[in-house]
C-alpha cells in the first residue's frame, strides 16, 4: 500500500494510472475509519483496479463554532485498517497543501444543499463540494463510493458530478449499523454513556415511522412524521434538529409518503453532538 501526502506525486500517479489503462475508485473520507468506510473500500475492489482512500478533516466544510478542532484522528490506525482491507493507495494531504493562504475559489451547489442539514450548517456543502472537486482533479476516478448515512450529500454530489461533467459513476453503500442499530459514524465517538443510550432513538423514532407506513397504510406526511418526533421527543438527552420525508432522490420534501421513493431524515443533537440517519420507506 502506497501513502501519498503530496498533491503533485498524487495527480502525477493518477495520471500515470491512467495512461496504463487502470480504472480507478476513490473513497473520500475524512479518517477515523470504522466499518462503514471499509465496505466502501469492498464496493469499489471488482470494478476498479486501484482503490484510493483518501484522508483529510476538511476545514472549509466546518462551520464557525463547530467540532473541527477536536474531530476524532487516528491516521496509524486508519492506515492499519487500510492495509487490512488491501487499499493500494491512500491520499493523506496536508490542509496547507489543499488550500494554500491564497486559496479563493469554492464550488457551490444551489438547490438541494439549501434544505435540511444546509438550514443547520449553511456553508457545509460548500466546503464539501469543493474538497471533492479537488479530489475528483487529483485522483482521476472513475468511481466513487459514498456512503447512504449522508443521504443529502451523496445527492448534492451526484449533482455537482452531473452538473460539472465529471466522467465519475457514484456507487452508493448502505448504512452500515451497530449491533444495536446506532448508524456508525465518527461522531459516535463523542458520545457519553448516556448519550450513546440515548441516541438510539433516532433509529428507533423512523423504525415507528416506517412500521406506520408499512403495516396501517399510511401515507400522510404529516402523521408520520408525528409519529417519529413522539419518539425522538421521549429522549431527554435529544434536541431534534429536523424530522422530514423527502424524495430520495432529490431531497425535496414530500407531500404523500410513496414506497420506493420516500426517505425518513433525522438530525438531532445530543447535547453538543450532532447526528443524522435516515431510513428508506
Amino acid at each position: 500500500m502506497q501513502v501519498v501526502s503530496s498533491i503533485d506525486e498524487m495527480q502525477s500517479l493518477a495520471g500515470e494510472f491512467r495512461k496504463q489503462g487502470k480504472t480507478i475508485g476513490l473513497v473520500p473520507t475524512m479518517g477515523f475509519l470504522h466499518e462503514g468506510h471499509l465496505s466502501l473500500i469492498d464496493l469499489l475492489r471488482d470494478r476498479s483496479d486501484v482503490v484510493i482512500l483518501s484522508i483529510f478533516v476538511n476545514s472549509t466544510q466546518f462551520g464557525i463554532g463547530e467540532d473541527l478542532e477536536k474531530y476524532p484522528r487516528d491516521l496509524n490506525h486508519d492506515l492499519e485498517l487500510c492495509g487490512e482491507r488491501q487499499v493500494d493507495l491512500v491520499f493523506a494531504p496536508e490542509d496547507s497543501q489543499m488550500y494554500p493562504s491564497d486559496y479563493s475559489t469554492f464550488v457551490s451547489e444551489e438547490d438541494i444543499g439549501k434544505g435540511l442539514c444546509g438550514l443547520a450548517r449553511p456553508t457545509h456543502f460548500r466546503g464539501v463540494t469543493t474538497v471533492c472537486a479537488k479530489l475528483f482533479n487529483l485522483c482521476m476516478p472513475d468511481f466513487v463510493a459514498l456512503g447512504q448515512k449522508d443521504a443529502q450529500q451523496v445527492v448534492v454530489l451526484k449533482k455537482m458530478i452531473a452538473d460539472l461533467n465529471f466522467p465519475i459513476e457514484v456507487v452508493v453503500g448502505p448504512i452500515v449499523r451497530e449491533p444495536d442499530g446506532l448508524a456508525m459514524s465518527s461522531r459516535n465517538e463523542y458520545l457519553q454513556p448516556r448519550q450513546r443510550e440515548g441516541a438510539m432513538v433516532l433509529i428507533q423514532s423512523m423504525q415507528a415511522g416506517k412500521k406506520l407506513v408499512e403495516e396501517k397504510g399510511v401515507t400522510n406526511v404529516e402523521r408520520v412524521k408525528s409519529e417519529v418526533m413522539s419518539v425522538l421527543t421521549q429522549s431527554s438527552v435529544v434536541r431534534v434538529n429536523y424530522v422530514e420525508i423527502v424524495d430520495r432522490r432529490t431531497m425535496q420534501v414530500e407531500r404523500e409518503v410513496e414506497s420506493g421513493r420516500s426517505l425518513i431524515v433525522v438530525a438531532a443533537w445530543l447535547n453538543e453532538v450532532r447526528l443524522i440517519d435516515n431510513l428508506p420507506l
